[in-house]
């Protein structure tokens, strides 16, 4: 009976012993999960204190954009209307406290602007001359633009080789049907001296200063409405430009097309610059503010929407 009882008691005393182990386990079990859920809380808090600073900082950084203040003045290109306009919209809800604006003179005009210091920027729808950048116009392209070769909505022709081209505007070719067409003569139409797209269009083909031209227009809208309402007319006009009251002819078979400009398909193509007077870093901060919106996404978005081709 003791032998039983000594036995009883030590198994007892094991049980005790066991249980104590697992209340100890199950205490450092609890205070671990106690612990990471504490390191857990902390690094979330950490993280979530880190993104407000990051997001305060942004805000900080985009209401001291929005306070630079002052005016900017631009002049220049006619084929540049549409585009400076919507640039000039779009700018206006991003920061009011800027007013933007443009005249339409041409290309030449708006380059001896900016460098005699009478406006801030000048547009040119074509690369400026050696002559102007020595003067101190730097060249800031903003877009690439097509330059479209347009036709009367009643003309059969509906494509135009490079050659032919020239042909026409150099005065060696002057009816249609010589190309095909009807019996019609040609009545070349152009823009003024001093145009960008002018230039940028005798100069991609090679003839400045040996065009027949029968009428010089002073703008972009003025060519188009005219070789619409005129039987055998032909001009040029910048791509994003053309509605459906003219036909725009094919070059060597190629549609005038950004995709097609892109892909170096396209031959008939030239610069959107905003030239200034010494670099934009020289320039006030509300100049400087307007090219950063110029060269944004936001900007690029403008860009696209008129039918123009971005650049970086």
């Amino acid at each position: 009976m003791k032998f039983k009882k000594v036995v009883a008691l030590a198994t007892v005393m094991a049980m005790a012993v066991s249980m104590a182990a697992c209340g100890s386990s199950s205490s450092s079990t609890s205070t671990s999960s106690s612990s990471e859920a504490s390191s857990s809380s902390e690094a979330s808090s950490s993280s979530e204190s880190s993104s407000s600073s990051e997001a305060a900082a942004e805000t900080e950084s985009v209401q001291e954009t929005a306070l630079v203040s002052g005016k900017v003045s631009m002049s220049g290109s006619t084929s540049m209307e549409k585009y400076v306009s919507a640039l000039i919209e779009t700018y206006a809800e991003i920061n009011p406290n800027i007013t933007v604006t443009a005249e339409y003179v041409g290309s030449g005009a708006g380059i001896e602007q900016v460098i005699a210091g009478s406006v801030d920027i000048g547009n040119s729808s074509r690369n400026l001359k050696d002559a102007e950048m020595e003067s101190g116009a730097v060249e800031n392209i903003v877009a690439i633009d097509g330059i479209a070769v347009v036709v009367d909505p009643a003309n059969t022709v509906d494509n135009l080789t490079q050659e032919q081209l020239i042909s026409i505007y150099t005065g060696e070719i002057t009816n249609w049907s010589e190309l095909g067409g009807s019996n019609t003569p040609i009545v070349v139409i152009g823009r003024e001296a001093g145009s960008g797209t002018r230039g940028a269009f005798e100069e991609l083909l090679g003839i400045e200063d040996v065009c027949a031209y029968a009428s010089e227009l002073d703008s972009t809208g003025a060519v188009i409405a005219t070789v619409a309402a005129t039987e055998g007319a032909i001009g040029y006009a910048s791509l994003d430009s053309i509605n459906d009251t003219v036909i725009a002819v094919k070059l060597d078979g190629v549609e005038a097309t950004e995709e097609n400009i892109v892909a170096g398909d396209y031959f008939l193509c030239r610069p959107f610059v905003m030239a200034t007077n010494g670099e934009i870093s020289e320039q006030s901060e509300a100049v400087q503010a307007w090219f950063e919106f110029v060269y944004s996404d936001e900007g690029k978005a403008v860009a696209q929407e008129v039918g123009l081709i971005t650049v970086d």
